[in-house]
């Protein structure tokens, strides 16, 4: 079914995101995925072709565009071309809205050059050891110290964490007469601030991944974004963005997963014939054809709801977790096409098996997206 929700001049930068990952990131997925991280060089040259906190203003790097449909198409690339990692996704689609609208203009005009041209990578760092998906429960604790905070605590499952240069970290605020949390911006080399071991994940290989020490970090007032004691509502005016980033890449890589699946059950023959003319197998592709062709639709009519700013957290909800289960079913059924070479790594398809799994837990696990919509309908 034809698309309607782009213009010429998004279907121009589609073209342009895709020649360059063809180039400069698909060639490089084995070393990546060996060394556990992305090279930074690979970052830069991103940002220097403007696919990196475009948001911005262009005093400050950016290219001054507030529009989620070019946020989906280098979401979407990034899954047609099997480009490894989540570094665009967690960049434009998750911290680049905390760093524009909710910092003054001191702060961006600190840290956004750096982050438009690749020289920092910020991060968000929310999950701790026990949380989970529960933001309510974070134990680190920022506590005022007349002039400055001390921040202490622990965070995990870090995307990018090995590699960040600015941290936007959640705490739990202690300051007389303040409740609630606070997101304070902790940057590289900070005294009593310290990384741990990169994460070994079953997949998503290439992205590193970590836990986060603080340790009495001095956090200076010119470094607390947003009003303080309104961390968590913060956070929350976020997520549905977050959560429709990952449901753009569940069904960009539902859709790839049909493809390369379709090539190879025309192609591989049994018992003398092309493995996809049996009904058995034929049934379950138009299946998924037709349950990816519904969540396309679905998708994009949730981005046109981001751009005209009325997606509302209940859809983003519901959008996320009907995506990412479908991404899973659908791509478990290629590999399961595929024998017993989808279960070897030099074919795409086991790849982008062991990389879905996760899609159903980031941002918030199915089940409590499933408790966010059952919420809402008054139950």
């Amino acid at each position: 079914m034809r698309r309607t929700i782009f213009a010429a001049e998004h279907d121009d930068f589609r073209e342009s995101v895709r020649g360059f990952l063809t180039k400069e990131a698909v060639p490089h997925t084995e070393a990546w995925e060996a060394a556990g991280v992305i090279d930074r060089d690979f970052w830069r040259k991103a940002a220097a072709q403007g696919y990196v906190a475009f948001q911005a203003p262009e005093d400050l790097g950016g290219a001054g565009i507030d529009d989620f449909r070019f946020n989906a198409i280098i979401d979407e690339e990034a899954a047609y071309t099997g480009t490894a990692g989540d570094g665009f996704a967690l960049v434009n689609d998750i911290v680049a809205p905390y760093l524009l609208d909710l910092t003054t203009d001191e702060q961006r005009e600190r840290w956004m050059p750096g982050v438009t041209s690749g020289d920092i990578v910020p991060v968000i760092a929310m999950s701790e050891p026990g949380t989970g998906s529960d933001l309510r429960a974070i134990a680190s604790k920022a506590t005022w110290k007349g002039d400055h905070w001390s921040l202490t605590g622990s965070k995990t499952f870090v995307t990018s964490g090995i590699q960040a240069d600015l941290v936007i970290a959640a705490a739990r605020i202690e300051r007389e007469g303040v409740e609630g949390m606070g997101l304070f911006a902790v940057e590289a080399g900070a005294e009593g601030f310290t990384r741990g071991r990169k994460l070994d994940k079953i997949g998503r290989k290439a992205q590193d991944t970590a836990e986060l020490f603080f340790d009495d970090v001095t956090v200076a007032p010119e470094n607390l974004i947003g009003e303080q004691g309104r961390g968590l509502q913060l956070l929350m005016k976020n997520l549905p963005q977050e959560r429709l980033s990952i449901a753009v890449t569940a069904v960009a890589s539902a859709e790839r997963a049909l493809e390369i699946t379709l090539e190879y059950a025309r192609s591989r023959n049994a018992f003398g014939k092309p493995i996809g003319s049996f009904q058995a197998n034929r049934f379950s592709l138009a299946e998924a054809a037709t349950e990816v062709a519904v969540a396309r639709v679905y998708v994009d009519r949730c981005i046109e709801a981001a751009v005209d700013g009325s997606l509302t957290a209940e859809e983003a909800a519901g959008c996320k977790y009907w995506t990412t289960e479908l991404q899973f079913r659908v791509i478990d059924l290629g590999l399961q096409l595929h024998g017993g070479y989808g279960y070897m790594e030099e074919y795409e398809i086991a790849r982008m098996w062991r990389d879905a799994r996760v899609q159903r837990i980031y941002g918030g696990t199915t089940e409590i997206m499933k408790e966010i919509v059952g919420r809402s309908l008054g139950l």
